[in-house]
């Protein structure tokens, strides 16, 4: 069925299933990259640059940090409000108030379904997918430890109340 209701359009985007609404979030490229890959918009990730055009943060530039799938939401770096505890939050933004100025293409599916080249990559983004490989993998290793800690702790409180 096809409707131009948007009652009805704004219900299908709201009860997508995620691998559909994961395509929704996606922002137009800058001129420069529009000119290089022949597309006008690709799908936001982590780690793309992007310049905010609407609302209080406009003209902010700054990293993907997350992409919230479910909220249809994206956070950048440097987009922050103060609660009333005075404690910085990022604020989450819409992808169509976005601009990507800078692709993420350390990834190779992403760099052939825009058809860029290896060449394309910088080394700066090599090096930052490095590290957050190198982290994600620390914060695995801490993870696994810390849920054997609580066991061990658990042993030696059962010992102490035996005596």
């Amino acid at each position: 069925m096809v409707t131009r209701q948007p009652r009805k359009q704004r219900k299908a985007l709201y009860n997508l299933p995620a691998h559909q609404a994961r395509k929704q979030i996606s922002a137009h490229l800058a001129e420069p990259l529009l000119l290089k890959y022949n597309r006008r918009t690709t799908t936001l990730r982590k780690g793309d640059t992007v310049k905010v055009l609407r609302g209080d943060f406009k003209g902010t530039t700054g990293k993907v940090l997350e992409v919230d799938v479910s909220a249809m939401r994206v956070t950048v770096d440097g987009v922050v409000t103060k609660t009333a505890k005075s404690v910085s939050k990022p604020r989450p933004i819409h992808p169509s108030n976005l601009l990507i100025t800078k692709l993420d293409l350390t990834d190779a599916f992403r760099r052939k379904k825009l058809g860029a080249a290896e060449s394309d990559v910088t080394e700066e983004d090599r090096e930052a997918a490095r590290k957050a490989k190198a982290d994600a993998a620390e914060a695995k290793k801490k993870r696994a430890e810390e849920a054997k800690e609580p066991k061990a702790e658990k042993a030696a409180e059962n010992e102490e109340e035996e005596k």
